[in-house]
């Protein structure tokens, strides 16, 4: 006699399976519809890079953004690779001095 609850499990599994797949194969699709939408705009001039990019940027909550932009900046910098005008020459000095003074 057959166990019925193990035919519920692996209908349930094959269920389960059965979903995604389906999601897989939406998945799929929708990943052709953007790299077509990508080409697109390559046709009209654009960088589909940085394109790419902005979108991920994006999706960053705001301060959380400006959090990451404040640290890459300080790496770079760091390593001479960003130019800075005297006034942010300037504000940096400024903040150098209050960690100094708030130690």
């Amino acid at each position: 006699m057959p166990d019925g609850t193990g035919n519920l499990a692996r209908e349930h599994l094959r269920a389960f399976i059965e979903r995604i797949e389906r999601l897989e194969e939406e998945k799929a699709t929708l990943m052709e519809d953007i790299c077509e939408i990508y080409a697109e705009a390559k046709g009209t001039g654009f960088d589909p890079k940085i394109m790419r990019q902005v979108v991920r940027i994006r999706k960053i909550e705001p301060d959380q953004r400006q959090e990451q932009e404040y640290v890459l900046d300080t790496y770079l910098s760091a390593l001479g690779m960003l130019e800075r005008s005297d006034a942010d020459k300037a504000g940096s000095a400024d903040v150098a001095e209050q960690i100094a003074a708030a130690e």
